[in-house]
């Protein structure tokens, strides 16, 4: 497991498929946070609902969206050489 959390080589493009998992785990995530705060707020499951479906419909695909844009944004990525040695 400690090898995945090493930095390979060379410069890894994200997929499709990467970028779709991360999207969903990232949306359940703010799902369960955000009725849980309008629950909160409002104390009313119906409410918490409709907001949660609604947010998170506009959200996720501004989500995805977003990550690959910036996978194509080449500021910030370090390209490794892999002739280069530890």
């Amino acid at each position: 497991m400690l090898k995945k959390l090493i930095p390979v080589k060379a410069h890894l493009k994200e997929t499709l498929r990467r970028s779709i998992v991360k999207t969903v785990s990232y949306r359940i995530a703010m799902l369960i946070m955000d009725f849980t705060a309008i629950y909160l707020f409002t104390g009313q499951v119906k409410v918490a609902l409709v907001f949660m479906v609604v947010s998170n419909i506009y959200a996720t695909v501004g989500y995805f969206l977003h990550e690959r844009i910036w996978d194509k944004i080449l500021w910030g990525k370090i390209l490794h050489d892999k002739a280069e040695k530890k």
